[in-house]
C-alpha cells in the first residue's frame, strides 16, 4: 500500500467525510501548497519530525508561517532536540519530507499540535505525498492524531 492509500484507509476508518485533494503541481513546502490552494502560508499545517538526544521522536504540527521556539520545545519534551534527517523521517513516518501526514504513521510517536493552527477554521495537512493536501479543522486534527495541544511556535 503506497502512502496516499495508507492515508485514505486511515481516514475511511476514523473520519470518512475528510477528502484528500490531489494536485498536478508540487505542494511539498508551505508556500507551494498555499499557492496551489489559494490560501495564506499560515493555513498550511506543516508536520515537523524532531529527535531528542536520547533518540526519541516527536512530531510538531504547526502553521506554515510559524517557527519552533527551541526553548519552548525543550521545556515541553525535557531535552534538546534537532530536526530529523530525511532518512529518519521516512523510516519513522513512512512519508518523504514534503508529504508528511501527521497520522497513519509507520511508528507510534507523540504528536503535538501547536496553537498557531487555531487561528484558522480549516488548515491543510499533507496527505502522504508532495502533491496532496487534506482540509481539516484543528479539532479534527487533534482527534485523528490523538495529539496534544501545545504552544511551542512563534510567528515566522
Amino acid at each position: 500500500m503506497n502512502a496516499i492509500e495508507r492515508v485514505r484507509a486511515f481516514l475511511q476508518e476514523r473520519n470518512p467525510h475528510l477528502n484528500i485533494i490531489e494536485f498536478d503541481t508540487d505542494t511539498s513546502t508551505a508556500p507551494l501548497a498555499a499557492q496551489a490552494l489559494g490560501t495564506e502560508v499560515g493555513q498550511i499545517a506543516k508536520s515537523i519530525l524532531l529527535k531528542s538526544k536520547d533518540d526519541q521522536f516527536i512530531m510538531v504540527v504547526a502553521a506554515g508561517d510559524a517557527r519552533i521556539n527551541n526553548k519552548a520545545i525543550k521545556n515541553l519534551v525535557g531535552s534538546r532536540i534537532r530536526m530529523a534527517s530525511g532518512e529518519e523521517v521516512l523510516e519513522t513516518t513512512g512519508y518523504n519530507i514534503g508529504g508528511v501526514c501527521p497520522f497513519a504513521l509507520k511508528q507510534d510517536i507523540p504528536i503535538y499540535l501547536d496553537e498557531s493552527l487555531k487561528r484558522y477554521q480549516v488548515v491543510y495537512a499533507a496527505a502522504g505525498t508532495a502533491n496532496t493536501a487534506l482540509p481539516i479543522t484543528y479539532q479534527e486534527l487533534l482527534d485523528i492524531t490523538n495529539g496534544c495541544p501545545c504552544n511551542v511556535c512563534q510567528a515566522g
